[in-house]
């Protein structure tokens, strides 16, 4: 027997709904370990991260806070950088990738229940997938994906059409899919998914144990 937990990668484009779905697995149950999260709070007020940022970058990338005596990360300044200058976003990434992974590893190994879902809008683009036993794609058409987005964040249409650029193509990811839920219709609809998923990964993990 094993004692290595079961592990789905969820995935998907920017506004595919991947927060909603991992909200109804939580109310299943089901431990959520979002890669976004970590990705920020790595790089929080006074961590090593955020020095190394601010010493390249320079003082323009911290924004001074209200809240606290250190300063935050500009994160609108920082995503101008990187969308415009790809060795600058490779740089980035080869010292935020290892510590996010890093932490990603610690919580799926501590995360209670019969599977755990890593949760992450990079799970393909990265080594991520390397962490997970099956992919799960949440799908929606790129026109509702910048509906929601711009819905949701307030960003503009070219805001999230270059955001879109930077991530697996829709049907690439589908691709590399091992379930695919189609976020198109209703929440009913989407339950239903989300139920008969639960309950193949439930049977999953006790085999795989």
């Amino acid at each position: 027997m094993s004692n290595k937990k079961f592990i789905v990668g969820l995935t998907g484009g920017i506004g595919s709904g991947k927060s909603e779905v991992c909200s109804r697995f939580n109310a299943l149950g089901i431990s959520i370990v979002d890669a976004d999260i970590i990705a920020r709070e790595v790089v929080e007020p006074g961590s090593p991260a955020l020095d190394e940022i601010h010493a390249h970058f320079g003082d323009g990338i911290l924004l001074a806070s209200t809240d606290s005596p250190a300063s935050t990360l500009n994160r609108p300044k920082l995503r101008e950088i990187i969308f415009a200058n790809p060795l600058e976003k490779t740089w980035l990434e080869s010292l935020l990738h290892p510590l996010i992974n890093q932490e990603i590893r610690e919580q799926l190994a501590a995360a209670p229940g019969p599977y755990a879902i890593l949760a992450s809008p990079l799970l393909l683009e990265t080594r991520q997938y390397l962490l997970v036993d099956r992919i799960l794609v949440i799908d929606a058409s790129e026109e509702l994906q910048i509906a929601r987005a711009s819905s949701r964040d307030l960003n503009n249409e070219a805001q999230i059409k270059a955001i879109m650029k930077t991530q697996l193509s829709r049907m690439e990811r589908c691709k590399r899919a091992d379930d695919i839920i189609e976020n198109h219709g209703s929440l009913i609809e989407l339950d239903e998914q989300i139920k008969k998923l639960h309950e193949l990964y439930l049977g999953l993990a006790l085999t795989d144990k």
